[in-house]
C-alpha cells in the first residue's frame, strides 16, 4: 500500500459514524472530547460557527470541512452566544444505537428561514498504533469551501449526504467506504496545502517532498525487503548520505528507525487481528530469526510477542 493508505488502515479500528442533521435557530451543541478518536463537521447548508475551548469563534459557510484530529471537543452553534443543548453529543454513547443517521433539531421558524444542514462523524482510532504522521496534524483543519478547489472531496461529500438523508438497500456498506474516502481526501487536501522542503518539515513535508515520499512508499510498499539506508538511498536517487540527512532533517529519526518502528508496529496489528504463528508474523515483517523478531518487538512494546497477543 501507499505511505496515506497504510497509515489510516493501521490506525482504524471499530466501525465510524456520522450523521445528517438539519439545525433550526436558536441552536447550539456540544461535541465530546474522544480520546483514541477523529471527528470532522462539514456545513452543507447555512452559516454556523466553530466553538474551540480558549480560542476565538470560527465563522463557517456552506461547503466548509473541519477535521479534529486528535478528539478534542468543541461546539457548534447558530451564534457564539447560544447556550449548548443537553446531553453533550459523544459517538460512543451506548445510547446512540444508530451509527448512521438523518436528524433534525428545533422547529422551522414561522419566517422560512432556512435550517443549517451539517455532516458530523467520528473515526476510532488505535492510540497503540498512532502514526507519527497523525501527530504532526494540528488540532484544527479548516478546509474553507472555494469553487472549483477539492472536486473529489466535494463529491464524497455529495454522495455521503445523499445516502445519510435517503438510505436504501446497500447503505451499510457505502457509508463506511464512503467514510473512509472522506477521511482521505481530507488529508490529501491538507497535505497538498503545506509547504514543501527545505521551507518545511515533518511528514507533510516529507509526503511532499519526492525524494523522502518515494524511499517511504518502498518501505511501505515492500517492508520485509532487507532495505539498507543505502538500498533506500538508490531507490529515491540519491546518493547514501545526503538521503540520510534529508530523511532524518524531514522525519526527525533516521531511515532504519522509521523501518523498524514500522514493522513492529504492522505485527502488533497481526498479532491482535490474526492467528497467524509468531514466524509467519516475523517474515511478514523482515524477520527471518524469531528470537530476532521477539527482541526487537519487545523493545517497541514493552513486552514479548506472545504475551501482546494474550493480552489482546
Amino acid at each position: 500500500m501507499d505511505v496515506l493508505s497504510d497509515v489510516i488502515t493501521v490506525m482504524r479500528t471499530g466501525q465510524p459514524r456520522s450523521a445528517r442533521v438539519a439545525w433550526h435557530a436558536p441552536w447550539a451543541q456540544q461535541f465530546a472530547s474522544v480520546p483514541g478518536a477523529a471527528g470532522f463537521q462539514i456545513v452543507l447548508q447555512g452559516p454556523c460557527w466553530l466553538i474551540l475551548p480558549g480560542t476565538e469563534p470560527v465563522s463557517l459557510a456552506a461547503g466548509d470541512v473541519v477535521f479534529r484530529p486528535h478528539g478534542r471537543g468543541h461546539t457548534l452553534a447558530d451564534n457564539p452566544a447560544t447556550p449548548p443543548a443537553v446531553p453533550v453529543c459523544d459517538p460512543n454513547d451506548p445510547q446512540a444505537v444508530q451509527r448512521y443517521a438523518a436528524d433534525t433539531v428545533g422547529t422551522p421558524a414561522t419566517t422560512g428561514a432556512p435550517a443549517t444542514v451539517t455532516l458530523c462523524g467520528a473515526y476510532e482510532l488505535d492510540p497503540s498504533r498512532a502514526h507519527p504522521l497523525l501527530a504532526d496534524l494540528p488540532e484544527l483543519i479548516h478546509l474553507p469551501a472555494h469553487l472549483g478547489r477539492h472536486p473529489e472531496l466535494r463529491a464524497t461529500v455529495d454522495l455521503l449526504a445523499v445516502e445519510l438523508e435517503r438510505p436504501r438497500l446497500g447503505t451499510d456498506a457505502i457509508v463506511p467506504a464512503l467514510l473512509d474516502t472522506l477521511l482521505l481526501h481530507i488529508l490529501r487536501s491538507w497535505l497538498d496545502q503545506q509547504p514543501t522542503f527545505p521551507i518545511g518539515t515533518g511528514w507533510a513535508a516529507a509526503l511532499n517532498d519526492p525524494i523522502t515520499a518515494t524511499a517511504l512508499q518502498a518501505i511501505h510498499r515492500d517492508p520485509a525487503r532487507p532495505w539498507t539506508v543505502a538500498a533506500l538511498a538508490a531507490e529515491a536517487g540519491l546518493s547514501r548520505a545526503p538521503f540520510a540527512r534529508r530523511f532524518t532533517t524531514l522525519l526527525g529519526q533516521p531511515p532504519l528507525t522509521y523501518l523498524t518502528w514500522w514493522r513492529m508496529t504492522i505485527a502488533a496489528r497481526l498479532l491482535q487481528e490474526s492467528d497467524a504463528p509468531l514466524s509467519a508474523i516475523a517474515a511478514k515483517v523482515g524477520y527471518t530469526s524469531e528470537f530476532a523478531f521477539a527482541s526487537a518487538f519487545k523493545r517497541q512494546h514493552g513486552t514479548p510477542p506472545g504475551r501482546y497477543r494474550r493480552g489482546r
